[in-house]
């Protein structure tokens, strides 16, 4: 017999009604051809707005293209970044990652899900004490664990029922992060192939990247 705990549990692996679409409407955003170069030219996409059951926060679907004709389509799981993805900060990489991936989706068709999940699942005000902590030696792993994180505290069971809302249960993910894949595996979402992004690489940010690569498992090399 199943505890309440592994029944809760449960529910929230394979009950997709812990998620709900609440809106769909067209955005044409700019795409900018190479980075830095050029006048960027304007894309339509279409845009799924969800709220869920879990963690309260609202997400979103950024989608290139006829997601009813999607077989295996090219998906980036992006988690929220306000100095990276608004400011440009070049502390971290998700600034680049966030454009490329949009522009990789504009150009091949695909999903953007961009999730609330701000400092690797800690929240905003936690990254900026984080940032802190690392001005004054730490590198990114050391800097959640003295504030009493684990170096990563997002999930991706929402990710995955997102994916499935739209009719999707097989992906080629856009990501450096082995662990996406074997999460989303427990949620029930197949990835046949990863697709790296290895981008946004600058001399402000060697060491968080390396942290990255040696702590966290994350494949940066170019090949």
């Amino acid at each position: 017999m199943l505890s309440i705990e592994q029944l809760v549990q449960y529910r929230q692996i394979f009950d997709s009604s812990l998620i709900k679409r609440e809106a769909k409407i067209k955005l044409p955003s700019a795409i900018n051809k190479t980075a830095h170069v050029g006048e960027p030219e304007t894309h339509h996409f279409d845009l799924y707005g969800y709220k869920n059951a879990i963690d309260n926060q609202e997400h979103v679907a950024l989608i290139s293209g006829d997601v009813e004709k999607f077989d295996i389509p090219l998906v980036r799981i992006h988690s929220e970044c306000l100095t990276g993805d608004v400011f440009g900060s070049l502390r971290c990489d998700c600034g680049p990652q966030l454009n490329h991936a949009k522009a990789m989706i504009a150009k091949e068709g695909g999903i953007i899900l961009y999730m609330r999940q701000e400092g690797r699942g800690i929240g905003l005000l936690n990254k900026l004490k984080a940032y802190e902590l690392q001005e004054c030696g730490a590198d990114t792993v050391e800097a959640n664990h003295q504030l009493g994180f684990a170096a990563d505290l997002r999930r991706y069971e929402l990710s995955a029922f997102m994916l499935k809302d739209l009719g999707i249960s097989k992906i080629k993910l856009i990501t450096n992060n082995p662990d996406k894949i074997h999460a989303l595996a427990k949620f029930g979402i197949e990835v046949i192939e990863r697709v790296p992004l290895i981008v946004g690489q600058a001399e402000e940010n060697i060491s968080y990247m390396q942290t990255k690569k040696e702590k966290m498992s994350h494949l940066l090399d170019k090949e």
